[in-house]
């Protein structure tokens, strides 16, 4: 984040420079007027503020062109109005993470969030403390006790979360948060409705700045986001997947994905109309029966969800492995659904590219899947195939039943031909026909979700539902492979997949729980 504005060093302004000023007493240090230490709780949850109204351009340009007599005067009234100046925000919060980096010193490593969050919350109240005691010397107003709470909980979330991202990934109804741009903020939301969001930055530069201070701020594994490395995949607290691109597009662009069903079970999807309870008690007989299923569907359409409600059904005592770009199943997270989850997350990596044309540090998905044959895992399961780790996959699927992953493809049938396409990115040495044979020996199940955008009296409205279940195997015919539907949607209609033919050779799911007798009724036309 930039410490100036205009030109100006906000850190030169009384405002921020001495030393954080305390009045000492014989019982010990007495904060100075203006802090609310009491009201102030940023490491316990409560309800986010609203987003701020936008702060016009010409307050901040009036900002840089204050004296520092009248500085400190300008935010007291600022904060009488109750507006949240986030460039001041922004220099707060350099100022915080210099302060936490030097307190902290070289055993940074060691400490562990909570210590850093309960270190950077006294050196904010501090901050923020210095703050309001010159506005109140300079004859300012001094500032309410909720807009301070305000400021400092926008330092803190810049500091250590989102920063004005943060409300936007703390509201419920909102489910995709689309940037184009630091002023250009689409909410899509759960019901289906699209509506406007509060710019998240005061500029462009600003917005790609922040992102990069995001990705590197982790010290498990950081994720570089340069010009060198213009594109960027993060994990947020909280599960929310944010995907980041700047430089190679004309403003940056960012989208978070969030994933609001963390625990999941296939019952649970049946409420939600995704999938018919006969369908779900085929899919659960053979997650138990071990067999192999792909998940496909377009972006944001649930895959990872229905994913997570697959897993649920894998006993517990089974050790999983998952090979994710950024952690998004969060089965490891789950210590009472499985008891051994070993979770994979890809590494960047970053500097040189080495003789084998790695770049330094760099640790693939394949990468993960090779590495995991040493760790006797039950099941495999890949979160996400979108290139060469396709091939991996088959390898996996080869070498022990019951793996699952996730893909993007327009139907069920084109589901093969993009785990094809794949499948040749990782060499010559895979053609189109080896792919396609090795596809159709090991895949069991291709599991399909549809996803529409409807308009109801003026109000969008978006509906998922699970379209296809196909069954997938090797073929005499020119193709290599056939597929035979064993839940589609009703001829002529777009809804959830009903039943509709049974392959003699998954009659035997009935040991592991599936609903044959209920099958055979909706596949005759008797559907309940």
């Amino acid at each position: 984040m930039t410490d100036q504005i205009n030109g100006r060093d906000l850190r030169s302004l009384p405002l921020f420079s001495g030393t954080l000023a305390t009045t000492t007493t014989t019982g010990g240090s007495t904060p100075r007027a203006g802090r609310v230490r009491g009201d102030f709780r940023l490491g316990e949850p409560t309800s986010t503020p609203g987003p701020a109204p936008a702060v016009s351009s010409s307050r901040v340009t009036g900002f840089a062109g204050l004296s520092a007599e009248e500085l400190p005067a300008w935010v007291g009234q600022r904060t009488v109005e109750g507006e949240i100046d986030w460039g001041l925000v922004a220099a707060f919060r350099a100022q915080a993470s210099d302060q936490l980096t030097r307190s902290l010193g070289e055993d940074r490593t060691h400490v562990s969030r909570e210590a850093q969050e309960e270190q950077g919350r006294t050196i904010v109240l501090e901050l923020l403390d210095a703050a309001a005691a010159e506005a109140v010397l300079a004859g300012g107003r001094p500032w309410s006790p909720g807009m301070q709470q305000r400021l400092a909980q926008a330092v803190f979330d810049s500091l250590f979360r989102l920063g004005r991202l943060q409300p936007l990934v703390d509201d419920d109804t909102v489910e995709n948060i689309i940037i184009n741009g630091y002023d250009r903020v689409r909410l899509e939301h759960t019901d289906g409705t699209i509506t406007v969001g509060p710019p998240v930055a005061e500029s462009d530069q600003e917005l790609i700045e922040f992102l990069a201070f995001i990705a590197s701020r982790s010290e498990v594994n950081p994720r570089p986001f340069s010009e060198a490395q213009p594109s960027l995949d993060l994990r947020l607290d909280g599960g929310a997947r944010l995907a980041a691109t700047a430089w190679l597009t004309p403003r940056p662009a960012v989208s978070i994905r969030r994933h609001r069903l963390m625990r999941v079970t296939l019952a649970d999807l049946v409420t939600r109309q995704l999938l018919s309870p006969v369908a779900a008690s085929f899919l659960a007989a053979a997650v138990r029966a071990k067999k192999s299923i792909v998940v496909a569907g377009v972006q944001g359409v649930g895959k990872t969800t229905l994913v997570r409600a697959l897993c649920a059904e894998i006993p517990r005592d089974e050790v999983l492995g998952t090979f994710e770009t950024e952690y998004e199943l969060a089965l490891h997270e789950l210590p009472d659904q499985h008891d051994v989850v070993f979770a994979w997350e890809a590494r960047a990596g970053s500097g040189e590219r080495g003789v084998d044309g790695r770049i330094a540090g760099q640790y693939s998905t394949a990468q993960q899947i090779r590495d995991s044959f040493r760790y006797i895992l039950s099941r495999q399961i890949v979160g996400e195939v979108r290139g060469a780790e396709a091939w991996d996959m088959l390898k996996v699927m080869e070498s022990g039943p019951g793996s699952i992953c996730t893909t993007h493809a327009t139907d069920a049938e084109g589901t093969v031909g993009k785990l094809v396409t794949c499948a040749m990115e990782s060499g010559p040495q895979v053609t189109a026909e080896l792919a396609v044979t090795k596809l159709a020996q090991v895949v069991d199940l291709i599991v399909y979700i549809r996803l529409q955008k409807t308009d109801a009296g003026g109000q969008a409205e978006k509906r998922r539902w699970v379209s296809e279940i196909v069954h997938l195997t090797p073929g005499e015919s020119e193709k290599r492979y056939a597929l035979t539907h064993v839940f589609r949607e009703p001829q002529g209609t777009a809804g959830r997949a009903v039943a509709h033919v049974l392959p003699d050779e998954l009659r035997d799911l009935a040991a592991e729980g599936f609903d044959l007798h209920g099958f055979h009724t909706e596949a005759s036309g008797g559907l309940r």
